[in-house]
């Protein structure tokens, strides 16, 4: 079955360099960052940073969307805490990404309903599924 595609935005950005003396520009201006290497001394942030804030900024909308969508009442508060870990093996570089959930005010079943289903829907979820370990867990 075919699912029509409809675009709804496309973030255009430009890299020049790498992750240990690059800078990193969008399109429209509004990000402009120098990047660095995790631990680095050098000021700038390093991708597993840009991951880590691009998907607790994406599951949070996720979340939501799901809480509107299933008429469960969210504080305001929602937190979500990502760790993005860089790690290596015998295929070379691999990342492992642990979300830590705070729906304040929700009863712990409710708030887990809400973070799988959000899981199965966030844009990040889903392009990594199957090929990053990811560990939620409500807190």
């Amino acid at each position: 079955m075919n699912k029509t595609m409809h675009l709804i935005y496309t973030a255009l950005t430009e890299t020049t360099g790498g992750r240990e003396n690059g800078v990193a520009r969008s399109s429209d201006g509004m990000l402009d960052i120098r990047l660095s290497g995790p631990g680095s001394d050098r000021i700038g942030t390093n991708p597993e940073q840009l991951m880590a804030a691009a998907w607790s900024a994406s599951f949070a909308s996720s979340v939501v969307k799901v809480a509107r969508e299933t008429g469960v009442s969210l504080s305001s508060h929602v937190k979500i805490h990502t760790e993005v870990d860089l790690s290596s093996n015998d295929d070379g570089s691999v990342l492992g990404v642990r979300l830590f959930i705070q729906l304040p005010g929700l009863d712990r079943t409710v708030a887990v309903e809400v973070v799988d289903k959000a899981h199965r829907i966030c844009p990040f979820s889903k392009a990594t599924r199957g090929n990053v370990k990811v560990a939620l867990e409500v807190v």
